[in-house]
């Protein structure tokens, strides 16, 4: 008998009896018996979806390995359910979901928030769902588990101009990301535009971290279509007036602010488009309307590989999930184990820094092997897993 080695380690479907939702949850591998992956709630949601998911997240983990850190990788996972947030019956699926869940998040599975959810509210269901925590199982791996959980406790509750300290970093991390792209390429701040799909946590952060290095955020897309100004939007206006699922009140557009079809932020006059909602955003079809110089995956998956293929020869480049938006996941653990502080400032400097690191080694690499900056991505986290596997050991 022989088994396919690159398969994920585990596979689960859930199947909700009251409303029919379907669940899944997938385990890439395990490193110290432990994996790292959000939950994620979305109609339409797939399995096939989840796996891809739970792979990039083997592969995040890896990239952010740093020998003389306290923080040490953990393997990959994800969750998944088909089932629209937004739905009256969403929370009680979750709640199901979780408690169907139990044995695994209590054992091997440590997860969070993903597109679709708030960290409040997993951590609500998780509690209702009769779980400790939805981390509960990195904790046998703390030194002090009482003081770290006290530390990302506190992480949690730094605002910043009413925003969390958890929304946050990780739009520091994609900012970061573009930013030192343009560095690259010797193109000043000033005067690069940016359009932004979806507006919640993830690009509304990068949207504020963008307009205050001195770029110009030209076009928001929320559920309600794409808001557009060429001379630039009022981010601090816009995320004021989100709601929690990052829809906009047009109320608050200025006269000069327009208001267009839900897909026009593809086609926006901008040098960088950020997806930072939903997966497979950009298709062989749409992608031929894009004129942006890069593509920035703040989201998971958003850019279809044949897509990537016709925006490559185009001469677009494509910055990979896998490195953009994996900066969340670090500072989660990066307070946890103790290498930071429960300091927005500590935590915003070492994501820039280990960002740009990283979002380099990427580029220079794509540069020597003459690849996307997604193969050179997937090089080097192929080049530490091994290393990983060495020293800590895994399951597959």
């Amino acid at each position: 008998m022989t088994t396919d080695r690159d398969a994920p380690l585990m596979t689960l479907v859930w199947n909700d009896h009251l409303t029919g939702r379907q669940g899944f949850l997938v385990v890439d591998r395990l490193v110290r018996g432990v994996a790292s992956g959000g939950l994620r709630m979305r109609p339409g949601c797939t399995l096939e979806e989840v796996a891809g998911l739970a792979r990039g997240m083997t592969m995040k983990e890896a990239l952010h390995y740093n020998p003389e850190g306290r923080y040490v990788p953990l393997g990959g996972a994800k969750g998944g359910i088909d089932c629209d947030p937004r739905a009256p019956e969403a929370y009680d699926v979750l709640v199901r979901y979780l408690r169907a869940m139990r044995p695994y998040i209590e054992s091997f599975w440590t997860t969070g928030e993903d597109l679709g959810l708030t960290q409040d509210l997993v951590d609500r269901a998780a509690a209702e769902a009769g779980l400790v925590s939805s981390i509960q199982a990195v904790y046998p791996l703390l030194d002090d588990e009482a003081a770290a959980r006290k530390r990302l406790a506190d992480a949690f509750a730094v605002e910043l101009n009413g925003i969390g300290l958890d929304a946050l970093v990780g739009g520091c991390g994609v900012a970061e990301s573009v930013l030192t792209s343009l560095d690259r390429a010797g193109v000043p701040y000033a005067g690069t535009r940016v359009a932004v799909q979806g507006f919640g946590t993830m690009g509304g952060a990068t949207a504020r971290f963008l307009e205050r290095a001195g770029l110009a955020v030209v076009a928001v897309a929320d559920v309600k279509g794409t808001i557009a100004n060429p001379d630039g939007l009022d981010v601090e206006a816009l995320l004021a007036a989100r709601d929690p699922y990052g829809t906009v009140d047009r109320s608050v557009l200025r006269p000069a602010d327009r208001e267009l079809p839900g897909d026009a932020w593809l086609s926006a006059e901008a040098e960088v488009l950020v997806p930072a909602a939903v997966s497979y955003a950009v298709d062989t079809a749409n992608q031929a309307r894009i004129r942006a110089r890069w593509i920035v995956e703040a989201a998971n998956m958003p850019v279809l590989p044949a897509a990537e293929a016709l925006l490559a020869a185009r001469g677009v480049t494509v910055l990979p999930d896998v490195v953009v938006n994996s900066g969340t996941n670090a500072w989660w653990w990066w307070t946890l184990f103790g290498d930071i502080g429960a300091d927005a400032d500590e935590a915003f400097a070492c994501t820039r820094r280990s960002m740009r690191d990283l979002v380099s080694r990427m580029l220079d690499r794509a540069e020597a092997d003459g690849t996307s900056p997604r193969a050179a991505a997937h090089a080097l986290a192929a080049d530490r897993l091994p290393v990983i596997a060495e020293r800590f050991g895994w399951y597959r």
